[in-house]
Order: structure tokens, then sequence, then C-alpha cells
């Protein structure tokens, strides 16, 4: 899986991800709207044109699908996906990894979310709508399919996490994950054999508090649903042998 397809390229993820990808001497093509400055083979398309994948997945062993939009509709997301699949299935491309989010999962299981929880129905948030409805519709593809689902992204000089707003529950949790870490679970998953069809969380060893986040506000109303962000995490580890480099948050 040596010629590998990024899309997402230019966010926050992406950008990050694809000069690790790089470095691991990997042949990398990123799909972006407009040039860039890369070390990486450049491919001028866009998701939502389907005449542009062709091109973009000739050639590629393997395809790392990190883009999606916050703004349209869920289905926009979802048809660009499988838009993009459907190209990688003609060109004869062997594996598929998609960058999906702890956000699928619903706040009530009353325990830690596993991949094999039914899902959310998100009426109110299109862009985790659309994460659940790609999930499901890659998995029924003639592809080798490999889906991530991440905690909260930060590290690396990430300033999306000092960027939220909102009234949070002191005792309410968000299950981190480096930029490291995500680069290292991805890469394993591009490599790994016999994943076909499996879903994995990724997170840090331990969830933060908003309270230690310095992001509560207070408030002296109980936390109707304590595990609402939290996963396990460790069918990534039993599987495949993944071990964190960053076990735990840390401020930067």
């Amino acid at each position: 899986m040596k010629k590998v397809l990024v899309t997402g390229a230019t966010g926050n993820v992406g950008s990050r991800f694809v000069p690790r990808l790089l470095a691991k001497g990997y042949e990398v093509r990123i799909l972006v709207r407009q040039a860039i400055t890369t070390a990486a083979e450049i491919v001028i398309g866009d998701l939502d044109d389907a005449n542009t994948l062709p091109a973009a997945v000739a050639g590629m062993d393997a395809v790392i699908h990190i883009a999606a939009s916050y703004n349209p509709a869920h289905d926009t997301n979802l048809s660009g996906t499988l838009s993009l699949a459907h190209a990688a299935i003609a060109a004869g491309v062997q594996r598929f990894v998609f960058v999906s989010t702890a956000k699928v999962y619903r706040p009530d299981y009353g325990r830690p979310a596993r991949e094999d929880d039914v899902l959310a129905i998100h009426e109110d948030n299109a862009y985790f709508a659309g994460k659940v409805a790609t999930e499901q519709a890659l998995l029924s593809l003639n592809i080798d399919t490999r889906i991530l689902r991440l905690g909260f992204v930060y590290g690396d000089g990430d300033t999306h996490l000092a960027r939220m707003k909102g009234h949070f529950h002191p005792d309410a949790k968000l299950h981190m994950v480096h930029h490291l870490d995500v680069a290292q679970a991805l890469i394993l998953l591009l490599e790994r054999d016999g994943l076909n069809g499996e879903v994995f969380n990724l997170g840090d060893d331990a969830p933060v508090s908003f309270q230690e986040l310095g992001l509560a506000t207070p408030t002296t109303e109980p936390l109707r649903y304590p595990f609402e962000g939290v996963m396990d995490t460790s069918k990534l580890r039993s599987r495949t042998g993944f071990r964190l480099l960053v076990p735990r948050y840390k401020k930067e």
C-alpha cells in the first residue's frame, strides 16, 4: 500500500497527517480544490464533482478519506464519499479508510460507547447524520473498508479546542486524541491485512472533563448522561496491538 490518495489534506487532521505519511515513504496524492504548497502530488478536484475523481484515484493502492463539509445537508457528504468510493472501485483501489467521529454514538448507553452499538439518529445535525449514513453505505460496498471513529483531535498547534463555544457541564467529558495518534492509527489501518469491514474507536486512555479543560459552565444541575462522549477504545488495542503515543491529554 505505497500509493495513497488523501482527501481533506488542507483541514485540521489532513494537513498534519499528510507530512507524516510522506515521512514514512509513501507516495501521496491529495485531492484539493486549488493548488497548495506540498511535497505530495496534487490533483485538482472536488468530491461534489464526480468527473474529477477518476484522475484522483487512478493508480492508487488505497484511499484515506478525511474530507467532509460541515455546512451542507448530510447527503452532500454522503454522495461525495460514495462517488469517491465508486471511482476507487472502478480504478482497482484495494483499500478505503474512512475517518468518522465519536459523535455517531448516542449519549444514553450508560457506559462507554462500543463500535457495535446502535448509532444515533441526528435529526438536528447534518454533519453527524452524514457520518452515520456514510459509514453504513461504505460498509455495503465491494471494497476493503476500514472506519476510524475519532475523539476530539488536538495538538500540533491545532486551535480547535480553544475556539469551542457553548455551555458545558463541569463533569461532562471529551474523549481526546492527539494528532500523532490519529496519524499512527490511520497508517496502521492502511497497512494491516484482515480488517475489512471493521470499525475502531480512537481516543486517549482517560477522557477529560470540561472542568479540567477550563471550559465548564458552573451549574448545580446533575449531569444527565455521564458517559456521553466517552468511548470504549479497547478494540483497536486488542485487535491490532495499537498503543498510544500520547495516552492522556496534555495542554500544549
